[in-house]
């Protein structure tokens, strides 16, 4: 639906609004952001705030991060909603816009499909069951005081009015937008945003089916390899299962003791359409699924020099601003029944409780798992409410979904649902929509007539449960035992959880990861054969964990948890394990060298750029003789590199071309257009007409764009396409070295396309840096931009270039890689720019509680203009942490604001 004409010209009032506001910052500088500041929290003095029974303390350093001390739990939570909202609501009222489907209430019509998405997978309802039927009396509690604590601070800001700039921009295109009461189910449904962009495997299962237009299962298989166990390892040595009883089999002592066919071949244009589909979703958390890391590891008090674990943990998620991680301390006076908490570290603002850090007695950490919890089902579509399971017509459950629109028309949409509670995903923005255009190959499956095939997503996030009790749970446990009794009701998204006291190091793999019928996860399953229809989910108690193993250490970096002969499979997708390697084989060099780790060496492991895959292929690149001395001079930077991407190096920059080159010639001139980003026009040898007859000459070669969204295409450079290039190195005459050359010529062989990619690479690092080498940095092409989440795209919503001017902050210069330990990520099939990074980063000594490090990549402040909108980012990028206060001493030194809450 185009915009109407009221929302264009008010969009253009915002703009002058933004550049009057600009302008006044660059000519007036503290004047022109005056109008800004009327919405900064009061952070000294009392605030009555409904409904506390006794006065509860603020305290905040200098960096704005809040310490909450009060008497009861229902008094601590009710002023976490409190300040969390002083600091965050607008982007509070986002995310649970997003969460339920609603953003067009706020934005308009562009919002629609985003919203139809959403809806259809139906988050809210499952949020809203969760809180009804699985949640206990006491999260219930915490979770109501919490919303009645942001109600209280809306009290005060009735309509958004002096909260954000951001509803300043708002008014001006959406003047009767009024945010509603919040409830403890906005905070649930958060839940459902995390486990979408940790969800596994889904785009694989796109991918692999998109190939399969273009190549052989096992030409697949080579850009899929099979996990390296040997090289890599795990991040448990293998366990058994008895019963469903797992025994771990890594040393651990007790606590206190020191492919379908059908899938293959799954039709082009629908999975074209519900790649598009997923990627118009909100990033709140950064892109979807497998590819985003984080790193995690813990080292036993025998093998540090404080004598007690020290544990460091830091997720990479997508960058932007507001940060996606608030930093909070929960404070207690007296811990007791009636007050239980006494926890500090990064919270998600919207949601009570603290996610990752510590309390007195324990600390945690979490990585993503990567298990395998999403299945596309392929729907044999009959009618408007009926599909096909085993020969025969079966209803869908249906529901009306109506979506409001700021500044037009209401749309309705009809949600599909099969008996397994799967949703048709490719239902989204009309009540009976067509997918398919070619049946699956296979004899088994039925034929295309009527409505063609319909797509369906099994998720576990989609059935209400418990990880909402589990996080209060983590912040009062007081031991192993604790620890893993919460774990237990940590559903979604599946965590590899690690785990730390005064005594003992541990891991556990939580998490609803289901059991298959048939088929392994990789490919859609045939919704019409309920063989391939999930059996129920592997027993906690059958999952893997280890408590202080003889190694003395766990490290998780999204590596496989276990091998493949554990009885359940968790994934056939796991990321590749060389960072893990890395820091592995960092701490065994460590305790031989010196014996013992110190907090300066987890801090200084956190930062390792290293490219590993640098060490095989450099070699290489510097034994392909280069006749072009204008070539042959940027070869000369990778002599004598030691593989570090730091920023100011000019060797990065040119590997890191010459990699992005690689994968270009070898995959990318290969790839379906549907894979490759957008804008990226390559030359291609146009495939065979299979329905024309073969004339026995070369198809010609023809220039081919893509047309995916550039932060989903491929190759990416991850992980996994190190390890597809360290495999196909050892085989030099590969099909995949095979390509066509800027004189539109075909070239084979492995010592050509490294020539081919290096040359490439010099042009291309001309063109973006300079001719002089000499004056190249990786950083200058390795930038991150820390963008404003919340106002959408330069197409969408309030977004413009003059909002984003605005909001944003950077470009940066950015040391690390993909594949690094210092993850900051970027798509070579794309360009440069930074897309993943460590969100925060954290060491927690247990020997000294206030001895611990904590850095956030912004800042505690959501508003633009707040001097703690992105102050540690600076520290971020340096590597260095903030000193972490957590007892009442150490808080009170580093206050420099105070404001007490009273009862009102």
């Amino acid at each position: 639906m185009p915009r109407s004409k009221k929302f264009r010209r008010a969009r253009l009032i915002v703009i002058v609004l933004v550049m009057l506001l600009v302008a006044g910052a660059g000519y007036g500088g503290y004047r022109g952001v005056a109008a800004v500041r009327a919405s900064f929290p009061e952070v000294d003095g009392s605030v009555k705030v409904a409904g506390l029974s006794a006065p509860v303390d603020v305290k905040r350093d200098a960096n704005g991060i809040p310490q909450l001390y009060a008497d009861t739990s229902a008094d601590l939570f009710r002023a976490q909603g409190y300040v969390q909202a002083q600091d965050r609501f607008w982007e509070m009222d986002v995310r649970r816009h997003i969460t339920a489907g609603r953003l067009s209430e706020m934005f308009g019509d562009g919002q629609v499909e985003t919203d139809s998405f959403i809806r259809t997978m139906g988050w809210r309802q499952v949020a809203q069951k969760e809180y009804d039927t699985q949640l206990s009396a006491d999260t219930k509690k915490n979770l109501q005081a919490y919303a009645d604590g942001v109600n209280a601070w809306l009290a005060e800001h009735p309509g958004g009015q002096s909260a954000s700039l951001e509803y300043t921009l708002l008014g001006v295109v959406n003047s009767g937008y009024k945010p509603e009461q919040w409830t403890p189910v906005d905070s649930v449904a958060w839940l459902k945003a995390m486990a979408w962009n940790l969800s596994g495997n889904l785009q694989e299962e796109i991918d692999r089916s998109l190939l399969a237009q273009d190549f052989s299962p096992e030409k697949i298989a080579e850009l899929y390899p099979e996990y390296p166990y040997a090289r890599n390892g795990t991040i448990v040595k293998t366990g058994t299962v008895v019963g469903d009883s797992y025994r771990p089999a890594d040393g651990s002592s007790q606590a206190g003791a020191g492919t379908t066919a059908q899938g293959a071949a799954a039709t082009k244009a629908m999975l074209k359409d519900v790649t598009d589909r997923i990627d118009a979703m909100p990033q709140m958390l950064g892109r979807q699924g497998q590819g985003i890391g984080s790193n995690s590891w813990v080292v036993a008090g025998t093998h540090t020099t404080t004598g007690k674990p020290l544990l460091a943990n830091d997720p990479h998620l997508g960058p932007g601003l507001p940060s996606v991680w608030y930093q909070m301390g929960l404070h207690c006076r007296t811990v007791s029944p009636t007050c239980q908490y006494d926890v500090s570290g990064f919270t998600f603002a919207g949601m009570p409780g603290v996610v990752i850090g510590h309390n007195k007695d324990i600390a945690w950490g979490f990585t993503n798992l990567g298990a395998d919890v999403t299945d596309l089902f392929l729907e044999k579509v009959t009618g408007p409410d009926t599909y096909q399971v085993d020969g025969k017509d079966v209803k869908f459950e249906l529901r009306k979904e109506t979506i409001k629109v700021a500044g037009g028309e209401d749309r309705t949409i009809t949600v599909r649902t099969t008996q397994t509670g799967a949703p048709l995903i490719s239902d989204q923005s009309t009540e009976q929509q067509n997918v398919g255009k070619y049946a699956p190959n296979g004899s088994a499956a039925p034929d295309r007539s009527t409505s063609g095939y319909g797509v369906a997503l099994q998720w576990t996030a989609l059935s209400p449960g418990k990880t909402m009790d589990a996080v209060f749970e983590l912040d009062r446990a007081k031991n192993w035992e604790e620890f893993r009794a919460a774990a237990k009701d940590f559903a979604v998204p599946a965590q590899n959880l690690i785990f730390a006291d005064s005594k003992d190091i541990g891991y556990q793999a939580p998490g609803n990861i289901p059991i298959r019928g048939k088929g392994d996860g990789s490919n859609p399953a045939p919704g019409w054969d309920s063989a391939y229809q999930w059996k129920g989910s592997v027993p906690f108690s059958a999952l893997p964990y280890s408590i202080n193993p003889s190694s003395g250490y766990i490290v998780t970096a999204n590596q496989a948890v276990v091998d493949p002969s554990y009885k359940y499979l968790l994934t056939k997708d796991w990321e590749y394990g060389t960072r893990a390697k890395e820091i592995t084989d960092q701490i065994e060099s460590k305790l031989k060298n010196n014996g013992k780790i110190s907090p300066d060496d987890m801090q200084e492991m956190q930062l390792d750029n290293t490219s590993i895959l640098a060490k095989t292929l450099v070699p290489l690149l510097l034994k392909v003789p280069i006749d072009d001395p204008y070539v042959r001079e940027a070869q000369d930077l990778l002599k004598d590199w030691n593989y570090h991407q730091d920023a100011d190096s000019a060797a990065a920059a040119y590997y890191n071309g010459v990699w992005r080159q690689l994968l270009s010639l070898s995959f990318g001139q290969k790839f379906p257009a549907d894979l490759r980003a957008k804008g990226n026009c390559l030359l291609v040898r146009q495939q065979a007409d299979p329905t024309k007859p073969d004339t026995g000459t070369s198809a010609p070669i023809v220039t081919e764009c893509g047309t995916r969204d550039p932060g989903k295409a491929q190759p990416d450079g991850g992980d996994r396409w190190t390890e597809v290039v360290r495999q196909q190195l050892e085989k030099p005459d590969s099909s995949w070295w095979t390509y066509i050359d800027s004189q539109h010529h075909e070239q084979k062989g492995l010592d050509h396309l490294l020539a081919e990619a290096m040359k490439n690479a010099r042009q291309d690092l001309t063109a973006l840096l300079s001719k002089d080498v000499s004056t190249w940095s990786w950083g200058r092409l390795h930038k991150l931009t820390l963008r404003e989440q919340t106002m959408g795209t330069d197409d969408s919503s309030l977004a413009s270039g003059a909002v984003h001017r605005l909001l944003n902050r950077g470009p940066y210069r950015l040391s690390g890689g993909s594949a690094a330990v210092d993850a900051a990520g970027w798509n070579a099939a794309a360009g440069y720019e930074v897309d993943w990074i460590p969100s925060m980063r954290m060491v927690v000594d247990l020997s000294d509680l206030d001895a611990s490090r904590w850095v956030n990549v912004g800042g505690a402040s959501g508003h633009a203009f707040h001097p703690n909108y992105n102050d540690q980012t600076d520290l971020w990028l340096k590597g260095k942490l903030l000193t972490w206060a957590y007892s009442p001493d150490a808080v009170e030194k580093a206050t420099k604001n105070k404001l007490v809450l009273t009862t009102g």
